[in-house]
């Protein structure tokens, strides 16, 4: 029975050709959806036309072709391929001249050469497409008209393609509730050929070779569930496969040889008993596959998450109590993973923050030949190459929003043989390279960036650097970090002065993997051939994550939290020194050292704060941590003033007037300075504030809350999973009321 149809008709008549599993679900779909005023079933076997008709698939059917398509507006082929261009000389026979074609065929390039032989020139109504989409089962029976709801099919339209005609085609696939994108016929073949058509013709060739074997009844006997998920794909239709086969050689073929290439090498590396190379393909391919799985689960990478606007609502009131432990501290996870990639034996880190920006780094060094187990619970172990081991990665590195990796990879890069590409996601791609590129320039690196010094960058390999001194025109831990990694590879000696303290991670790590760096008041100096020596380290909990909690515990009513296990690293302990001169009730308990670096826990009681001028000698020391600062200064009694801190206008936003925009919607009186912040303390309101997918503005916000009047939706906080990626958790765990909004 023909369902109500839920949207206006797109198409008066459509017909489809061939009534399998795709074919049928299409037509169905678009009858039970109203998108066209009649479906017409063509199909040689009586038995699928009857059925068609009974099921609802179509309004009727029929085999003789020039009746059915007489007057339609578009045909659908969902024939088997190398059937096409028959098909295609019967429809050019019937001289239709405003019927619009398309397909679902999984090869496009044999499809236009089909119809250049048959109509002389490409139809300019002629829409190739293909829904990537199926199921276990087949025919007209299997008829759904679900079948494509949030599954992608990919349009290729040719060159002489009309307009009209593929709006229509992408209109009718919308209908059905699927993801209409477009590539060329030629990506298309290649992509499908690697993803679809190789991965059936193993399982196709493996299950064949094993059942031709003597001892064959013993093997499936034994066969366990692996076997079964893998050749499953080898119960598919033989006929469809032997088809899709010889449409695509050229591209099956090529992708063929290059597996055929790396299966030489996989059989090479077990005859000669390499496991640094088997493990290394090993945990490559689960974390490519963990990665395929989230796309093809549209749990989307942090990327395909920036259209959607992911808020967070934060309820006024609530009580901060308890004891947590936040995750690793993030400088640190980068710098370990990076000076473990290029020491000599196996590091093993613990605490490692599994956050997007962290894996980023982790997913560069693979991609350059790095063997690195996990993450698993905060463990890693990395396989070190040596300081010349890298390899030249197969395409551009992807760093998400990363600005501590791209930055200091580029030194490292700078000195490599090959050529590298880095680039990143929408919101570091407005972030400025140019304090590193310049330098890197004057040792010698050859550096692209886009327009205004903005990413992506392309380094190139095989320069010679020569060490410097550097004197920096303004404090940044990851300028000085990246010229140090780069001073490793430079001939002589480089140094690095800044003209305020920064964070010293990247000093304190490269001594612990044994490479000498002298430190002289604010001087950093390193020179080449030394080595790097693996070592076990232990990354503290992250201050800059601690802070959001630490603020928090101070501006809500009769509370008190301990902080576990933070990092106290003294350039990073600017946003305990502010507190305190703002009356923070808050202490450090069992200091200790673990691997070179300052650890305690930190406990913070409900406090009376007032507002201070914050000393400049601080600024650096707490560059990250101010917009949970400008809360604090906003529930503080008083004014507090912020001077030279002009670098928050250049971080994942500007920092300085996204905060001033939010505390200004919120009632505050807040006004920004080029380089600062002046906040007058008082009452807090609810409202709408936008994070601008800045992680630390959307935290800060959620810290608000514990002291608004009224709710505070946060727009465009999606970024939080990078840094902090149970920070919602955390915040249920100790009282705070902060949760993703559920959209409608």
């Amino acid at each position: 029975m023909h369902s109500t149809p839920s949207s206006v008709p797109i198409v008066n008549c459509l017909v489809v050709i061939g009534l399998g599993l795709i074919g049928s679900s299409f037509a169905k779909g678009v009858r039970d959806a109203g998108l066209a005023q009649e479906v017409v079933g063509v199909d040689l076997d009586p038995h699928s036309r009857k059925r068609a008709v009974e099921l609802g698939v179509a309004d009727r059917c029929c085999n003789d072709l020039a009746e059915a398509c007489k007057e339609a507006d578009v045909i659908m082929l969902a024939v088997p391929v190398l059937a096409l261009q028959t098909l295609l000389g019967q429809i050019a026979d019937l001289k239709l001249t405003d019927t619009i074609i398309t397909d679902v065929g999984s090869v496009k390039g044999h499809l236009l050469t089909a119809a250049q032989k048959v109509f002389g020139v490409l139809p300019p109504l002629l829409v190739p497409g293909h829904p990537i989409a199926g199921s276990e089962r087949s025919g007209v029976e299997a008829a759904n008209s679900t079948l494509f709801k949030h599954h992608k099919v990919i349009l290729t339209p040719h060159e002489q393609t009309n307009p009209d005609a593929l709006r229509c085609v992408q209109q009718l696939w919308q209908g059905l509730g699927a993801d209409v994108e477009s590539m060329s016929v030629e990506q298309h073949d290649r992509v499908l050929a690697a993803t679809s058509h190789l991965p059936h013709l193993l399982a196709f060739g493996l299950v064949d070779s094993l059942a031709k074997r003597n001892e064959n009844l013993e093997i499936f006997r034994y066969a366990a569930g692996g076997f079964r998920d893998f050749t499953r794909i080898a119960g598919s239709d033989p006929v469809m496969w032997h088809d899709i086969f010889l449409a695509n050689k050229d591209a099956v073929l090529q992708q063929l040889d290059q597996f055929r290439d790396d299966l030489d090498v996989l059989r090479n590396a077990i005859a000669e008993e390499n496991g640094r190379h088997l493990l290394g393909v090993f945990t490559r391919a689960r974390v490519a596959r963990e990665h395929f799985s989230t796309i093809l689960a549209q749990r989307a990478y942090v990327e395909t998450m920036l259209d959607n606007d992911l808020i967070f609502l934060a309820n006024p009131g609530g009580q901060v109590n308890g004891t947590i432990r936040v995750p690793g501290d993030k400088s640190i996870s980068h710098r370990a993973i990076m000076l473990g990639s290029l020491a000599q034996g196996v590091t093993e880190i613990e605490g490692f923050l599994e956050g997007e920006d962290a894996l980023a780094t982790i997913q560069a060094f693979r991609d350059m030949g790095v063997v690195i187990e996990g993450p698993e619970n905060g463990r890693v172990v990395v396989h070190g190459v040596g300081l010349h081991g890298l390899q030249a990665p197969p395409g551009p590195i992807y760093v998400g929003n990363s600005g501590t990796t791209m930055r200091l990879l580029s030194g490292i890069l700078a000195a490599q043989s090959f050529d590298t590409t880095l680039s990143g996601d929408a919101s570091l791609s407005k972030r400025p390279m140019n304090r590193i590129a310049k330098p890197l320039r004057e040792m010698g690196a050859v550096i692209e960036t886009a327009p205004e010094g903005r990413p992506p960058l392309t380094i190139r390999g095989g320069q010679r650097l020569t060490g410097m001194h550097y004197e920096m025109p303004m404090a940044s831990a990851q300028v000085k970090s990246c010229l140090l990694l780069a001073g490793m590879y430079a001939g002589g000696e480089t140094s690095v002065t800044e003209p305020a303290p920064t964070r010293d991670h990247t000093e304190r790590m490269l001594s612990g993997f044994g490479y000498p760096v002298e430190v002289n008041g604010p001087t950093a100096k390193i020179e080449s051939n030394h080595a790097l020596t693996a070592t076990h380290i232990e990354v503290p909990a992250d201050i800059s994550s601690a802070a959001f909690f630490m603020v928090a515990a101070c501006i809500a009513a009769d509370s008190e939290l301990l902080l576990e296990h933070v990092g106290i690293n003294p350039t990073r302990t600017g946003i305990i020194d502010i507190l305190k001169l703002m009356g923070a009730d808050l202490s450090l308990e069992r200091i200790r050292e673990v691997g070179g670096e300052l650890v305690a826990d930190i406990r913070v009681r409900s406090s009376r704060l007032k507002g201070v001028e914050i000393p400049l000698e601080l600024v650096p020391l707490a560059i990250d941590e101010f917009p949970v600062l400008f809360i604090a200064a906003a529930c503080a009694e008083g004014r507090t003033v912020l001077r030279g801190a002009e670098e928050l206008r250049v971080k994942e936003s500007d920092r300085i007037q996204v905060m001033v925009d939010g505390l200004t919607t919120l009632g505050v009186d807040a006004q920004g300075t080029p380089d600062g912040i002046i906040i007058e303390g008082g009452p807090i309101g609810g409202g709408e504030v936008w994070a601008h997918g800045d992680h630390r503005i959307a935290m800060s916000f959620s810290v608000a809350a514990l002291r608004a009047q009224a709710p505070i939706r946060i727009h465009d906080s999606v970024h939080v999973a990078t840094s902090f990626p149970n920070f919602l958790e955390l915040c249920g765990k100790v009282g705070m009321r902060v949760a993703v909004e559920e959209q409608a």
